[in-house]
């Protein structure tokens, strides 16, 4: 293997540090950061999120709240639920785990959340932040990766950036901040022809895609930073990423593994915007 790993896990474990301190800081003057989260149903991937959400929470002096609802709720009720919390001056970040039920509509669920405290970053009004290089939240993910670039001393600036995927989660918002850093970004999704074409240009690739092991060492240039976002499970359980992980080290100069890279980061940034929520009301 000739990439560098990027470790994900350790670099939130120092950047959780700094949050602590500063919670406790804040915690010392009466405002305590609170995190409240909201899952709906049994989803037992969700379940898995939340527990690790929670338990960052808990390890870097955050209040937490779980609110856990039967996946019959109505949208009415979850909205009044809402409606609540952003009203609760002990709630500094609200979120809402995805998916939820179909009879529930998820966008106007989100757009429910004070974007004060829309600490995941996908309300209308962080998202057109975003756009206009004014992020009060950005979306976890794509802030994480923009912190493990920086750790590894990769500046985006001048570099040709492809993302594939295009959701607003990751995607389209990975994009953004990417382009605002200098980079000249390519958008790659599931109507893209010739993929590798595209992808063996990249400077910096990031896989947002879903699908096992869809990036293969022939679609990666050599000595690119490949940054490995999907969480899937292969045939045999193992969760894994977009990335064929074993192959594609043996091309890039800087590679994110699965599990350990991103995943932590997303949590890091979670705890991050929760805590520029709180400070914002100190």
């Amino acid at each position: 293997m000739t990439a560098q790993i990027i470790d994900g896990a350790a670099l939130a474990r120092s950047l959780r540090t700094g949050f602590k301190q500063r919670a406790e800081s804040l915690a010392a003057r009466g405002h305590r950061p609170g995190l409240a989260v909201i899952i709906v149903g049994e989803n037992p991937a969700s379940k898995v999120y939340v527990r690790n959400k929670l338990k960052a929470c808990e390890e870097a002096g955050f209040h937490s709240l779980l609110i856990e609802r039967p996946a019959g709720i109505s949208q009415t009720d979850l909205l009044t639920l809402l409606a609540g919390l952003n009203a609760d001056d002990a709630i500094h970040g609200v979120l809402v785990q995805l998916p939820l039920p179909a009879h529930i509509d998820a966008h106007r669920v989100i757009e429910a959340i004070d974007p004060a405290k829309d600490v995941d970053g996908f309300h209308v009004a962080n998202a057109g932040a975003l756009m206009t290089g004014l992020p009060a939240f950005p979306p976890c993910t794509p802030a994480g990766v923009m912190e493990m670039l920086k750790s590894a001393g990769i500046s985006p600036e001048g570099r040709h950036a492809v993302v594939m995927g295009r959701s607003n989660i990751v995607g389209k918002p990975m994009a953004m901040l990417l382009l605002q850093a200098g980079a000249t970004v390519t958008i790659c999704h599931s109507k893209t022809v010739d993929l590798g074409a595209i992808t063996r240009q990249a400077d910096i690739l990031v896989a947002a895609v879903g699908r096992t092991k869809l990036v293969t060492p022939n679609m990666v240039k050599r000595g690119a930073c490949v940054i490995d976002v999907g969480m899937n499970r292969d045939a045999n359980g193992k969760l894994c990423g977009d990335v064929d992980f074993a192959g594609v080290a043996d091309v890039a100069g800087w590679i994110t593994p699965v599990p350990g890279g991103v995943g932590p980061m997303t949590i890091a940034m979670l705890l991050s915007n929760t805590l520029k929520s709180a400070e914002s009301h100190v």
